[in-house]
């Protein structure tokens, strides 16, 4: 008999890669079709996102592949390892799904696949799941992340609608990690740079340093977890922007892996909650 979680395993999709392109020296486009992506559908958010599946060497897996099954029938340690990527694109009229990959080398396990990726290659995955898209509504839009952010930010972009303005911080290694953004907005785009700093430093002091604008502000912040942090005390703290009008996390963490990160990131969200309530409730009372 199933268990309750096998019960509850989302659909896999099966991709067939099309062909890559590289966009930056350390990003890769990787662009998904067939016929498996005949039932797959995108769109309604702009931080859409999906969980690639990689096989476990030297394991078997039922056919037809089922996660369920799969859950059901085999110790964890043989489940495909999951790594999460948010969806660049989807049009529904050629059924193809682009994803961008930052690769750093033989690190990781995601990167490397998209570095040797090649038309016809096969790659399961979950989704999509989500949960932004820009507001029509909002005065005005902030987006801010590293490059674990840059597909939704893009994304996000092109979705905020002509006439409104958007501020667009993203951080990146050096001048050539710097991509074309479209869009029909009014929107300042800033390029950082590390050059071999410390993650989300020069993002953190840039969003403090800018201009906060009149009108209800609609925000997306996403990237390394530590400066998300240090940008979610600003904005909820400081700034006093209603949760509401916030999508904000860790996409990672520096010094975990995805599998790591996520068993902790829920207690890491629950402290950051705790702190803010202790804070704003003083201040409230103050």
């Amino acid at each position: 008999m199933a268990t309750e979680s096998a019960r509850r395993a989302p659909r896999c999709t099966t991709g067939v890669v099309l062909r890559t392109e590289q966009l930056t020296p350390h990003m890769i486009r990787v662009v998904l079709g067939g016929e498996g992506l005949a039932a797959f559908s995108a769109g309604e958010f702009t931080d859409h996102y999906v969980k690639l599946l990689f096989p476990v060497p030297g394991v078997r897996y039922p056919e037809p592949f089922d996660m369920g099954v799969i859950r059901a029938e085999l110790p964890r340690e043989q489940w495909p390892v999951t790594r999460t990527y948010t969806v660049r694109s989807w049009d529904p009229r050629t059924r193809e799904l682009a994803i961008d990959f930052v690769c750093h080398g033989a690190q990781g396990l995601a990167g490397p696949w998209a570095m040797q990726a090649r038309p016809g290659d096969v790659i399961r995955f979950m989704g999509p799941g989500g949960a932004y898209a820009p507001s029509a509504e909002a005065g005005w839009h902030l987006l801010a992340g590293d490059e674990s952010a840059l597909p939704a930010i893009g994304a996000a972009l092109e979705r905020v609608p002509a006439g409104a303005t958007a501020k667009v911080f993203v951080e990146v290694e050096d001048p050539s990690e710097e991509q074309e953004l479209p869009t029909d907005c009014d929107a300042e785009v800033v390029w950082l740079h590390r050059d071999g700093g410390r993650v989300g430093e020069a993002l953190v002091r840039a969003v403090r340093e800018a201009k906060f604008l009149d009108g209800d502000l609609h925000a997306f912040v996403h990237g390394e977890a530590t400066f998300v942090r240090e940008l979610r005390r600003y904005l909820r703290v400081e700034r006093g922007v209603p949760l509401e009008q916030l999508s904000i996390s860790g996409y990672w963490r520096l010094g975990r892996d995805e599998d790591g990160w996520q068993s902790s990131k829920r207690e890491w969200n629950q402290e950051i909650e705790d702190e803010e309530a202790k804070v704003l409730s003083g201040s409230a009372a103050g």
